[in-house]
């Protein structure tokens, strides 16, 4: 057992716990007692410095008792170093001498010493640290002298990072365990409701991106990465889809918002944080982070502000600023942190086969996408009328990557993202199939709720019209869904355990609208 985990622990890599820098970014590492680590840089540094360090005022300190680390050392494993330079202890033992001699009578030398010019000083009784200092002359430094308190702020612990081994490429995925993306859609279509060409998209793009990382082959040929970027209102499941293809891949899945990020230096999460957040999710693996899938949500809002004067450190810095981790680049990235600070210990990892997926609703896209279709002229026989695209439900359908950079994101950023589609709006008949459809639909979800009481729940298919009817009015998409049957369950979920002799609830039209109850039987038994 004990060598089990001598190899987990020999498979992470040790932390400079001074300058925080990984064994890959720092070289060789020393280590000390007490899980105490230092890089070679730093022990340098540090024995560099002793020379200027008043080693009595440190020892005398009360930061340098009271640390946890000190209690119960022995004075031999404190002192054990050589070098060093005079301690104040050891000058207030010459000054001792110096001041009993010019204080005490002269003693003359014997007989025999007469015609000596030396003068001896009166025998002192020896100091029994003096005598110590004479059998351990290097004695003078404190093992422990170089620590600058300063940087003890973050302990002696701290997450781990996994070792990267050279030269060896481990998939995630096998070529041949990868699914053909019909397979893809199929596993999607068990739990996604409608986007049809959503779920095509995802499936040929992913099978292809994991397909590039399996084989690895980067000859002549080099294979680009298929990064995409999902348009659709709120609600219509952009999340839900991607955690969905993450969990049936079983690969890192990373998901961010866009909102907190700024530039470099500014309050906010800096660009690096997303890498971080996948590495995280790996397990600080970077050979598995650098194969995952980082999903970021709300990607409109860094789009350029308009008619602004002042840096946009929120919008288009941010897009310049993740240009080099869409195309693929190594990126250093703290770990177990949203910034890089002095604290904070940093490793590698290169992005080149991290599949990125950017989404975002995009409000006002609508209007800019009916001003391009309505360019033509007002008059005559081929004109358009203004209102001919306000009732048009697929008008999204229609997007092109000039409108989006009207929108305010950056040719260079888009470039980056090759694959565009769209997500469709919830129509009435797709909520009414959301609700019971999917493996881990909202209704089915209640049904396993009160069969733990031994009730069955029944919905009648009028009901589940007037739930989607009411989740339409929100146009919140299908987050509404749940609020809504939320507020009528809430009754049947706190009176049903008060009564054992309930066997069975059906939801009606009228109960859902606030004109009836529910239809309630009871045990045969």
């Amino acid at each position: 057992m004990s060598e089990l985990n001598h190899e987990d622990e020999n498979d992470y890599e040790d932390i400079c716990t001074i300058c925080h820098r990984t064994e890959s970014m720092a070289g060789k590492m020393y280590k000390l007692p007490n899980n105490f680590t230092v890089c070679e840089d730093c022990m340098h540094k540090t024995m560099d410095s002793l020379k200027d360090i008043d080693i009595e005022a440190v020892l005398n300190s009360p930061m340098y008792q009271n640390m946890p680390f000190m209690a119960g050392m022995p004075m031999d494993m404190m002192f054990d170093m050589p070098g060093g330079t005079t301690t104040n202890r050891e000058k207030q033992n010459v000054a001792q001498d110096e001041n009993a001699n010019n204080g005490a009578p002269e003693v003359k030398a014997p007989d025999s010493q007469e015609n000596s010019d030396i003068e001896d000083a009166p025998q002192q009784k020896e100091n029994p640290e003096d005598e110590e200092k004479k059998q351990n002359p290097h004695r003078t430094m404190p093992r422990f002298s170089f620590i600058n308190l300063a940087d003890m702020q973050g302990g002696f612990g701290g997450p781990k990072v996994k070792k990267k081994k050279k030269g060896e490429h481990k998939p995630l995925i096998k070529l041949e365990d990868i699914p053909a993306p019909h397979k893809i859609k199929a596993l999607l279509d068990e739990y996604v409701v409608g986007q049809e060409y959503a779920k095509k998209v995802m499936s040929v793009a992913v099978y292809n991106h994991y397909k590039r990382v399996a084989t690895d082959t980067m000859d002549e040929i080099e294979i680009e990465k298929s990064n995409m970027l999902m348009i659709g209102p709120t609600g219509c499941g952009k999340t839900y889809l991607v955690k969905t293809l993450a969990k049936l891949l079983n690969v890192p899945l990373a998901i961010t918002d866009a909102t907190t990020l700024t530039e470099a230096g500014y309050i906010g999460d800096d660009i690096e944080s997303v890498i971080s957040r996948l590495l995280a999710a790996a397990d600080n693996d970077v050979d598995k982070a650098e194969q995952g899938i980082i999903f970021i949500d709300e990607i409109d809002k860094i789009a350029k502000k308009k008619n602004t004067n002042s840096r946009d450190v929120s919008g288009e810095s941010v897009q310049q600023g993740m240009l080099k981790l869409l195309e693929g680049a190594d990126i250093e990235v703290p770990i177990g942190a949203s910034s890089k600070n002095a604290m904070v210990p940093t490793t590698i990892v290169n992005t080149r086969n991290i599949l990125f997926i950017c989404g975002g609703a995009f409000p006002g896209l609508e209007d800019i996408i009916k001003e391009r279709l309505s360019k033509q002229s007002s008059i005559g026989f081929s004109a358009d009328l203004k209102d001919k695209f306000d009732d048009d439900k697929d008008l999204l359908k229609k997007v092109t990557v000039e409108d989006i950079r009207k929108f305010g994101m950056i040719p260079e950023f888009l470039g980056r993202l090759p694959m565009l589609f769209t997500m469709d709006s919830l129509s009435k008949e797709m909520l009414v199939d959301i609700l019971k459809e999917p493996k881990n639909a909202i209704l089915k979800q209640y049904q396993k709720l009160l069969r733990l009481d031994e009730v069955q729940l029944q919905f009648d298919e009028e009901a589940l019209e007037a739930i989607a009817d009411k989740a339409m009015e929100t146009d919140t998409g299908a987050r509404a869904l749940r609020a809504v049957i939320e507020k009528f369950m809430l009754d049947i979920m706190f009176e049903i355990p008060k009564d054992d002799n309930i066997g069975t609830v059906t939801i009606t039209k009228d109960y859902v609208e606030g004109t009836g109850g529910p239809k309630i039987e009871l045990r045969t038994e």
